[in-house]
């Protein structure tokens, strides 16, 4: 073979080399960008908040790659029960098989529309899973209708007491639980509790796991099974212990 030919055929393979090259290099971000550019499909999570709060009590509650839904309380009808106040909720709630969380009453209300429609997988935050985890002497006031006799501007108002109650200790907790507090329904809250002293469900839900705090005073520590504790936690915990919390949950939905 001639110098002449070597040398042609050393620039073919040359220009081969990086003809191959630039197409792999090109491929690579051609790939790169559809899978940017294609978002992956996210599974609904509802998400029921606690009586009569809205969502931003779940601002600190991290959960990538679900799609949060926040369910919107509705006003409540005469005498209704949460049964049947579950069943006017539930229309909130579009897509098939869901995961549910449900925090403090939302939880309870949670258990209710779990009976109605099939869900996948649900979490309870602060909340009970039957009546006997709810204080007797609790019901015993209730269902002699002293809620009636609690002024709508106290039900509003925060103080020491509440503070403690509701486990808001930094100034950050007191703040986010008086814009709670100053935003409830006084009369939807008189309504929750009376129907929370005749909700009889006995049958704790399937495929569910419950987080409670070793420091609640609303939904009494002592009477609660749950599957998690965590130590310290108040009523206000999905707020403060966020972290933790979200890291259950995660493990949980992803089983």
């Amino acid at each position: 073979m001639s110098v002449r030919q070597e040398v042609k055929k050393s620039i073919t393979q040359s220009v081969n080399v990086i003809f191959w090259g630039l197409f792999m290099f090109s491929s690579l971000i051609v790939g790169a960008q559809t899978s940017q550019d294609t978002p992956k499909e996210q599974k609904t999570v509802y998400l029921f908040s606690g009586l009569g709060a809205d969502s931003s009590v779940f601002m600190n509650l991290k959960l990538p790659g679900y799609h949060k839904v926040y369910i919107t309380w509705i006003p409540n009808l005469p005498n209704e029960s949460i049964t049947q106040y579950a069943g006017r909720i539930k229309s909130q709630i579009t897509a098939e098989n869901p995961d549910i969380i449900g925090l403090s009453f939302g939880g309870i209300v949670a258990v209710e529309v779990s009976k109605q429609i099939k869900v996948d997988k649900m979490v309870l935050i602060s909340s009970a899973k039957t009546k006997s985890e709810l204080n007797r002497v609790q019901f015993f006031f209730m269902k002699l209708g002293l809620y009636r006799i609690i002024p709508g501007p106290l039900i509003k108002r925060t103080n020491f007491l509440t503070y403690r109650y509701f486990g808001a200790r930094s100034p950050k907790d007191k703040k986010t639980l008086t814009n709670l507090l100053a935003n409830t329904d006084a009369s939807f809250f008189r309504w929750a509790l009376k129907s929370i002293a005749y909700w009889d469900n006995k049958e704790a839900p399937e495929r569910t796991i419950q987080i409670h705090g070793t420091a609640d005073r609303v939904i009494t520590s002592r009477l609660v099974h749950p599957d998690y504790r965590i130590k310290g936690g108040g009523h206000l915990m999905v707020f403060n212990k966020a972290d933790t919390i979200s890291k259950i949950i995660m493990s949980y939905l992803r089983e």
